[in-house]
């Protein structure tokens, strides 16, 4: 890729951009990142990128999730130990489900930035720039506060750090060990039917390890802990591009080492759907970064420019490189995923195809509070799952903004969370999550789509 650079992004034009006034600021930021470590290894962004063939393939399946928007005071023990254990659990359900190995990406350790659909935006009769992420301004609402601050920049850098040397270190002192999974509490979770349901999966599960121990083939450090591998959007190139680094290909196999050039800022990032421009900054950069990377797609999306820009980010076709990261919404998805895979499907890429159910069902109520309806999210999911299905395409995973505090900021569920009852603890700084009661209903309700599916092919095949 010999007209690629880490900084050829600068000379195409770009969305979402962030306009500092302090430029002398900007530049010692900068500078203080590309002298520091990076954030993830080669080794384990190859091990991503083998996991995500896998799922290309239809032989695993990719469970991404997390905040919205990171905020820098969510880098604490209890915040972080609560997203890894509800995505340890939702994963041990799907695997049950789908009968498949499960990737487990998280939206954590450096998801700070978001785009907006408005650089201003009034607040209390007062017009200020907008809330872009706690790596670029602040939430307060006061023209200071709102100011962008390049050293915001290293503070991101260190936060993610320091969530990330937490989780390796909980993971690998065994929070995800499976001989004891009871221990990793449901929380505020009383519904007794989800409750008896994740119960019974995990007496399978120790009646598995019971076996194995007993025909002595438990040594495996598979079943004491797993992989959490880390992603955010790369919105702010300045930043990534500082982050970038031209490190030896751990895959390689000959004689003579080859290097590329790899994002460290994080194992998996991903193109929003406002900043995926073929002529733009942001594909641009993706294109010369080793990483496997994601793009959104939604209904702006036609299958031609799908398939050019497939072709720009992955011109070697290497299977599951992309991840097709669909959000259309519950009532539009029927109208454009089956175009879509078709598309892809005879220019000859095999990415990953993974379902956002949450982002194409934003609703806002009368009383002017962003939602989401659980039935509409489950609604895109099922019907994701039977589409590909029809088009003997794998639809590999899901990727949700979801978190492990009892948060009341998506309507329904088997809560019964009412549009009255979301002003109890509505504490997202963006876009609305599901809490963990609503996350692991989720997953059961998946897992539970793919069971039904199996059985009725079975059943066809007799």
């Amino acid at each position: 890729m010999e007209d690629w650079t880490p900084s050829s992004w600068t000379t195409k034009p770009i969305k979402q951009d962030v306009v500092y006034d302090d430029r002398e600021g900007v530049q010692a930021a900068l500078s203080k990142l590309q002298k520091l470590p990076p954030l993830v290894t080669t080794q384990e962004i190859a091990n991503l990128k083998k996991s995500l063939r896998n799922v290309a393939l239809g032989k695993a399946f990719v469970l991404q999730g997390g905040d919205c928007a990171e905020l820098f005071d969510y880098c604490n023990q209890d915040m972080i130990e609560a997203k890894l254990k509800l995505l340890l659990q939702m994963s041990l359900i799907l695997i049950w489900g789908a009968n498949k190995p499960v990737v487990r990406i998280a939206r954590i350790a450096g998801q700070f930035a978001k785009p907006r659909s408005s650089p201003m935006e009034v607040v209390n009769g007062v017009e200020m720039p907008s809330f872009r992420g706690d790596n670029i301004n602040g939430f307060a609402a006061t023209a200071e506060s709102r100011r962008p601050d390049p050293s915001r920049l290293v503070s991101a850098y260190f936060h993610s750090a320091t969530t990330l040397n937490y989780m390796r270190a909980s993971l690998s002192s065994g929070l995800a060990d499976l001989h004891s999974p009871l221990d990793w509490g449901l929380g505020h979770v009383i519904e007794p039917s989800i409750k008896e349901k994740y119960e019974r999966i995990v007496s399978r599960v120790k009646d598995a390890l019971r076996f194995m121990h007993t025909v002595g083939i438990d040594t495996d450090r598979g079943v004491e802990t797993v992989d959490v591998f880390t992603s955010h959007e790369g919105l702010l190139l300045e930043y990534e591009q500082s982050l970038t680094r031209l490190l030896r290909n751990p895959l390689t196999t000959t004689p003579q080492p080859t290097a590329s050039y790899y994002a460290t800022s994080a194992h998996f990032l991903w193109i929003g759907d406002r900043t995926r421009q073929l002529d733009g900054a942001h594909v641009e950069f993706f294109r010369g970064i080793a990483n496997p990377i994601g793009i959104k797609i939604g209904p702006s999306m036609t299958p031609d420019e799908l398939v050019r820009l497939l072709d720009v980010v992955n011109p070697n076709r290497e299977v599951g490189k992309v991840t097709l990261i669909s959000r259309y919404g519950a009532s539009k998805i029927s109208q454009h995923l089956p175009a879509h895979i078709a598309a892809v499907q005879r220019a000859g890429h095999l990415p990953v195809w993974q379902c956002d159910p949450m982002h194409g069902n934003t609703q806002t109520t009368p009383s002017g509070v962003k939602t989401r309806h659980f039935s509409d999210i489950l609604s895109e999911l099922r019907q994701a799952l039977e589409i590909h299905r029809a088009a003997q395409s794998f639809l590999g995973g899901m990727h949700l903004e979801l978190t492990g505090e009892a948060v009341t900021e998506c309507v329904g569920g088997a809560g019964g969370l009412t549009e009255e009852g979301l002003s109890e603890r509505y504490t997202t700084f963006c876009d609305p999550r599901l809490n963990e009661k609503q996350a692991l209903e989720l997953a059961f309700l998946v897992a539970g789509f793919y069971r039904d599916m199996d059985d009725v092919e079975g059943m066809n095949s007799i």
